[in-house]
């Protein structure tokens, strides 16, 4: 009987211990799922690791990736146009696209070589995009254009009453692939990515000066009117709206449900959203004086929200509760050139020339260099490269050295 009893108890021993190892297996198992659904919650760019084919990355201009820099970037090469522009460069199949100010778009491949030349004869100070493989680009004299890559051939154009003076966007809106876009006319466009068809449009009460920011079938965007605007791309209706009272001249950034964006006064907004409503809001950074302003996109990670202040200073701040974690003061004055995240480094241009890399935890300085140009574009970074484009036009290639 003691026998029995003793095995008896020796199995449920065993078991108790398969129990136990079963728990701790399925708790490890779920903190991963837990980890993998907060990763994929942060918009990342095109392909992640080849392509950087829209203004900020993504659809959702969170400027956010998960390519790392370089420890010791070097300049691999640079390619002097030798026009000023006002364009950010995208990278697309490994060729860097961008315009010039006269209308000219280039393209140049990974060895610093032109391979692309496009002239459009009028005057651009827009940000091109491609999707599936046609540039769109919008002009000052209010045409927006497709242009094939492969046939360097206009496809169709579409003409606003306005200057076009960012990058478009894309989406599925309301079961068709569409080309977003605002323009100084006061409206935002839906146009089919095919045919170049209006699908719909959107009436603001003044200039639509940034870029169209999308995710989860939604579209946000400010103007010129104070006003920030979300759009149902599913329904094809306005959903709701907010009033800031001061003009947005720049673009929002998304993570999420939650949206970020920035007024000339240099607010900076934090919305929640839940199925196209804006369900709270408020201000995340207020100006210290008057005198400031903010033209520079946001750039969002899961925990923190990055932007460039015009005192000249970088900001971290936690998503979580809006503290500042750090802030960097950058040499020179900052302009309108946006931070990009990097996974663990911060990737920063300002208008003075300088392109700095910092730790995106601490804020400390890694990596630093003057080209000796003024910029105000925004840089595009691809698996093992980042790139840099000045006003006169000078794009510059960083990457890791060859040399052990």
């Amino acid at each position: 009987m003691i026998l029995v009893r003793l095995k008896r108890l020796t199995r449920l021993v065993n078991t108790n211990k398969k129990i136990q190892v079963i728990q701790k297996i399925l708790i490890k198992s779920w903190f991963i799922i837990f980890l993998f659904a907060c990763k994929n919650t942060t918009e990342k760019s095109d392909n992640a690791q080849e392509n950087w084919s829209i203004f900020r990355g993504n659809p959702a201009l969170s400027a956010y990736t998960d390519v790392s820099l370089p420890d010791n970037p070097v300049l691999l090469w640079t390619f002097k146009s030798e026009s000023n522009t006002k364009s950010s460069p995208i990278v697309y199949n490994e060729i860097a696209y961008w315009s010039n100010r006269r209308g000219r778009i280039f393209g140049v491949n990974i060895e610093g070589k032109q391979v692309f030349d496009y002239a459009m004869e009028t005057a651009v100070d827009a940000i091109p995009m491609v999707y599936n493989g046609v540039l769109y680009i919008g002009r000052i004299d209010g045409n927006l254009y497709a242009i094939s890559l492969e046939k360097q051939d206009t496809l169709w154009t579409f003409e606003t009453h306005g200057q076009i003076a960012a990058s478009p966007n894309r989406m599925n809106f309301n079961g068709k692939n569409a080309i977003i876009v605002g323009s100084y006319d006061n409206y935002l466009y839906i146009i089919n990515s095919k045919n170049g068809k209006e699908i719909s449009r959107f009436e603001s009460g003044y200039y639509i000066n940034g870029a169209v920011a999308q995710s989860n079938n939604f579209i946000v965007y400010g103007g010129c009117d104070g006003w920030i605007r979300v759009i149902d791309g599913i329904s094809g209706t306005q959903t709701d709206s907010l009033d800031v009272h001061v003009y947005i001249p720049a673009s929002p950034a998304i993570c999420g449900n939650w949206c970020y964006i920035g007024d000339h006064s240099g607010n900076i907004y934090e919305l929640k959203l839940d199925n196209g409503k804006i369900v709270s809001s408020k201000k995340i950074m207020e100006p210290k004086d008057e005198n400031r302003m903010h033209v520079s996109v946001p750039a969002v990670s899961e925990q923190m929200v990055y932007m460039v202040s015009d005192d000249r200073h970088v900001y971290a701040i936690h998503r979580k509760d809006g503290s500042i974690a750090w802030k960097y003061l950058l040499k020179g004055d900052t302009g309108e050139s946006s931070p990009v995240i990097c996974n663990d480094k911060l990737l920063v241009c300002t208008r003075s020339g300088i392109v700095s890399i910092l730790d995106a935890k601490t804020g400390s300085l890694l990596w630093e260099y003057d080209t000796g140009e003024q910029i105000f574009a925004s840089p595009a970074v691809i698996n093992g490269y980042f790139y840099v484009l000045t006003f006169r036009g000078t794009l510059f290639c960083f990457g890791k050295s060859s040399e052990p």
